[in-house]
């Protein structure tokens, strides 16, 4: 069969699956460039509310094809980056469902969503140092941010894995999933699917800009536009409508 990036559209939800099982999932520039058209689609698709990435098992993404990575020079390092690259710039909610190692490449594009869901057999691993390698595509950057500056230093200095478990106790991961890790995925992204796209869109773009912020009251100036389009909206209008008729029924 050939490797491919699997995208499937139901229920409001983009289910992207590297599907690469030979190579662990690695990430190919052929790959890489589906999952980043694989994302675009989902943007463009206005029934889709979220994006799930995962990989075929039992690995999430074994990092970047090997080949690809000993003769890449500055372009071909970009093409590689490019696929977790689209998830990181995704204007949709993001969620990785990691049911395996993700490593290298792999560590990025789970670190690309804005959460990740750990299977039990999941594992972060950085593996740049032990191939004599510098951390590429923003790996010291995600790191730090998600996980603080030991955690990320532990990983990428002293090449700390981490299993499910501690990465949740690290930050890096939400929860653990014993069972169904994409089903557990989809009902996590449940509330941003009825959300009204919009309203979701703007959110996390507000998301984005106020993490960087020093101060509270440059959060309210940051969030007051898109709030006040949003009480405009019609949808604002029916749920409210919603609401208070459920309140009416229940008294």
């Amino acid at each position: 069969m050939t490797d491919s990036i699997v995208s499937e559209h139901a229920g409001g939800v983009a289910l992207l699956t590297i599907d690469a099982p030979g190579s662990r999932n690695a990430l190919t520039l052929d790959l890489s460039a589906q999952l980043a058209a694989a994302v675009e689609a989902a943007e463009r698709d206005e029934s889709v509310h979220a994006v799930v990435v995962t990989g075929t098992p039992p690995a999430f993404c074994a990092g970047a094809d090997l080949s690809a990575l000993s003769h890449a020079d500055e372009a071909g390092l970009r093409a590689i980056y490019e696929g977790f690259l689209a998830v990181a710039r995704c204007s949709l909610p993001t969620i990785a469902a990691v049911g395996g190692a993700a490593v290298g490449a792999g560590l990025n594009l789970a670190l690309a969503a804005d959460v990740r869901l750990a299977g039990p057999r999941a594992k972060f691993v950085a593996r740049f140092l032990e191939l004599g390698l510098h951390p590429g595509g923003g790996m010291t950057w995600m790191t730090q941010r998600i996980a603080g500056p030991q955690q990320a230093a532990a990983m990428t200095l002293f090449g700390q894995p981490l299993d499910a478990e501690a990465a949740v106790r690290a930050g890096l991961a939400l929860r653990v999933v014993e069972g169904d890790l994409v089903a557990a995925a989809r009902e996590l992204a449940a509330p941003a699917v009825a959300a009204p796209r919009e309203a979701l869109l703007a959110t996390k773009r507000s998301l984005r800009t106020t993490g960087s912020l020093g101060a509270h009251a440059d959060a309210v100036d940051v969030e007051i536009e898109p709030q006040l389009a949003s009480l405009a909206s019609p949808e604002f209008a029916e749920r409210v409508e919603a609401m208070r008729a459920r309140i009416r029924s229940r008294s």
